[in-house]
């Protein structure tokens, strides 16, 4: 049997640069039935197939109706059903997944002389949940209906020996009570590894400082500070993280914005939302920590649609972040540019939150840095 496996979000998305989990444990369990897999890269190659399986991440990510309505489709993925996703069957869910499955596309996308960096998840990794869950219930996420986080997968079920690097997808990694366990697993390997999805630092004692910086962390080690009402907790934390380990890692924090919690984003919510946004971006430079904007699908209805835009591009490339305050990176797109235009309609309407726009991470890190690169 011929099996066509689709990644949704890689067809949709250019610039899509992380493998589908479940494309490839789908991949993996009919490879070890003897069954033929391909990825499929154009929607006009499936009459091809016997079997089609569909996955998305993103809600947004396009899909044509007509795909859908095809007989021997199955799909699935947070993308089509956010918090309700149905999980793999456990045949499935927990086999290795098959790494060889975005081989082609890998190949046909590289070019010579060019890095393969971008690519790396598809290439140097082992990806997959150790656990799975989180107790935090918030509404904005996929696992607002989980209670808490368990054991998912033993490190050896979804590791490849011959990847050099681990990549975890866990939702709160550290609120497992055998967190301990695990990470010793990760850490007996020797191997370069890093949690995907972010820590929880607002729960992470001093032993789990030590005990995950003992290890060999990959990159940029990440938290998230979604919330401007956990800054005492967070700024705590930091401090204790500073105090207990000698940090070399960039530290980077998911930064939530165009959520509002009360449900109801009336005009009012999104003026105090930058403001709350920015206000997090400059505790975490004061930090010398680097803010990735992460934006709640309603910021598109915003009426300050493009300053989000414009936020999230300087904030997200940390060589503009850390060099230029948002007023500079604006400019520097050109007096006429949609950038610039929008950051000063925004003071215009928000002259009291000028000081945001002028910001520096090196002025700010000097009130009394201690993460860097």
């Amino acid at each position: 049997m011929r099996v066509g496996i689709i990644d949704a979000d890689l067809l949709y998305r250019p610039r899509q640069r992380f493998p589908n989990l479940a494309c490839m444990k789908i991949s993996g369990f009919y490879k070890r039935e003897g069954h033929r897999t391909e990825l499929i890269q154009d929607y006009k190659e499936i009459r091809r197939y016997d079997r089609l399986f569909l996955f998305k991440v993103f809600t947004d990510t396009y899909v044509p109706n007509e795909i859908l309505q095809l007989e021997n489709l199955t799909y699935g993925g947070t993308g089509f059903y956010y918090d309700k996703a149905p999980p793999l069957p456990e045949e499935m869910e927990h086999g290795m997944p098959d790494y060889e499955l975005y081989q082609d596309y890998i190949q046909g996308k590289m070019q010579p002389g060019k890095s393969k960096a971008a690519y790396k998840f598809y290439t140097d990794y082992s990806i997959g949940f150790l656990t799975r869950g989180c107790f935090r219930q918030c509404e904005f996420c996929v696992n607002k209906n989980s209670k808490r986080s368990v054991p998912a997968s033993p490190l050896e079920e979804f590791m490849d020996s011959s990847r050099k690097k681990l990549c975890f997808l866990d939702d709160n990694f550290l609120a497992c009570r055998e967190w301990e366990r695990l990470l010793d697993s990760v850490l007996e390997t020797g191997k370069r590894f890093q949690f995907r999805q972010g820590l929880n630092l607002r729960i992470m004692q001093e032993s789990q400082m030590k005990k995950l910086f003992s290890g060999k962390l990959d990159d940029t080690v990440l938290f998230a500070f979604d919330d401007i009402r956990d800054r005492d907790v967070i700024e705590r934390k930091l401090d204790l993280l500073n105090r207990a380990v000698p940090v070399h890692k960039r530290i980077k924090f998911y930064v939530l914005c165009g959520f509002d919690r009360a449900g109801l984003w009336k005009p009012d919510f999104w003026g105090q939302d930058i403001r709350d946004t920015l206000e997090r971006a400059r505790i975490l430079m004061r930090y010398k920590c680097l803010a990735y904007i992460m934006r709640y699908e309603k910021c598109w209805q915003s009426p300050y649609r493009g300053m989000y835009i414009t936020i999230s591009r300087w904030c997200n490339q940390p060589a503009q972040y850390a060099k230029k305050s948002l007023r500079e990176f604006a400019a520097e797109q050109g007096e006429n540019s949609a950038a610039c235009r929008y950051v000063q309609e925004f003071e215009k309407k928000h002259p009291e939150l000028s000081e945001y726009l002028d910001m520096k991470y090196e002025e700010e890190a000097s009130h009394g840095a201690v993460y860097g690169y």
